[in-house]
């Protein structure tokens, strides 16, 4: 955890998931399907997979879209230097717990305010080199299952030394939904988008 990337602070949160919010300008680094961990204390981490980024309008933005003309400088300094609010939802799919990482949701959620971090390659490899987490993502109705699942693996994949992850981790994928069948062939159909 040497290379701590923070991509925003945390609005609320439950033992399921959690909300974090950053400004426009903060939006490159956090994407859909990323792995992330926020602080639980005593060096405990909540880890999580974003699943829905989403940015909200305000009183100044709901004029600006109805004018005519709107020009580029009224557009950058709306984005740059204003405070639009995004938002980012994630799913909480494990913590860990001294030194050790579970599949488990975390006995209690991180506190409002804590900064969220993305995860780099190192944890990204540690944490995902079981797949009980994909448990978490495939039981959560609330979310595109399929398309998170093929942002996830897209970019997990990324950060493997195991050139064969991205298969083992689609067929336990298979076998989470083998009961499921809509679902899986709806899941199958997003991440055949995804080269494996």
């Amino acid at each position: 955890m040497t290379n701590q990337i923070e991509i925003g602070r945390l609005l609320r949160a439950g033992t399921s998931g959690f909300i974090a919010g950053c400004r426009v300008n903060q939006l490159d680094v956090p994407s859909f399907g990323a792995l992330v961990r926020a602080p639980l204390g005593h060096g405990e981490h909540v880890y999580g997979i974003i699943h829905d980024i989403h940015i909200d309008d305000d009183g100044l933005v709901r004029q600006l879209v109805t004018a005519s003309n709107i020009s580029a400088d009224v557009i950058k300094d709306n984005r740059e230097n204003r405070i639009v609010p995004v938002e980012m939802s994630v799913a909480s799919v494990g913590y860990e717990q001294a030194g050790k990482v579970y599949h488990l949701l975390p006995p209690r959620p991180p506190l409002s305010l804590d900064a969220i971090y993305k995860c780099d390659e190192k944890e990204i490899i540690r944490f995902t080199e079981r797949f009980g987490y994909l448990r978490h993502l495939v039981n959560h109705k609330e979310l595109p299952i399929g398309e998170t699942l093929a942002a996830h693996l897209l970019q997990a994949q990324a950060a493997q030394t195991d050139k064969n992850w991205q298969a083992r981790a689609t067929q336990e994928v298979i076998t989470l939904l083998r009961d499921d069948y809509p679902t899986l062939m709806a899941v199958l159909g997003a991440l055949s988008e995804v080269d494996a």
